[in-house]
């Protein structure tokens, strides 16, 4: 088998990353990018994009194949069956966080990625452009896959993919105990 013939490495990274985020106690989000043969609630959908949770507590049957991820899921109380094409995938992370995986869309006539090294897979956003220019690359699907970083280490000039803000905590103050007699 040569290169050209593997498979996808795109569902075997939403599997880990999937995985990563239960094994640590976040919560899995995906964005996808939605037309004709997403199956989603279309309400929800904002400027062809919509992020779905796909954490344990809010999926059942959940399936993560190598070309679609199907699970059931309830919107506003009413049972909804989900199925996304994995090559719709723009992003799985962690809501607490952040912390992810950003993809490429895949056109229906392109070939999966092939020839990425390693290294390319934690290029982080702002790296994406110098990358690119910094090698002359005229083939752009070296510098396609990045890391989302948490909005903190973001510069604000940044142009990221506009995914929901994770929830902010409060400070966390020392616990005091009251005597009560």
């Amino acid at each position: 088998m040569n290169a050209l013939d593997a498979t996808s490495t795109r569902p075997y990274l939403i599997r880990a990353l999937y995985e990563w985020c239960t094994d640590n106690g976040f919560t899995p989000y995906i964005a996808v990018a939605v037309d004709d043969t997403v199956q989603v609630p279309r309400e929800y959908v904002k400027n062809n994009e919509i992020v779905l949770n796909i954490g344990f507590d809010a999926t059942s049957s959940l399936k993560l194949g190598n070309e679609f991820i199907e699970f059931k899921a309830r919107f506003a109380g009413s049972g909804r069956e989900i199925m996304v094409p994995i090559t719709h995938v723009i992003a799985i992370y962690a809501r607490e966080n952040g912390q992810g995986m950003a993809f490429p869309m895949m056109t229906p006539a392109a070939a999966p990625l092939t020839g990425i090294d390693a290294g390319s897979a934690t290029l982080l956003a702002s790296d994406v452009s110098t990358a690119s220019s910094a090698t002359g690359a005229t083939d752009a699907s070296e510098s396609k896959i990045m890391q989302l970083v948490p909005e903190s280490a973001a510069s604000a000039d940044e142009g990221g993919p506009d995914l929901p803000e994770p929830p902010k905590s409060p400070p966390r103050t020392r616990p005091a105990l009251k005597r009560v007699k």
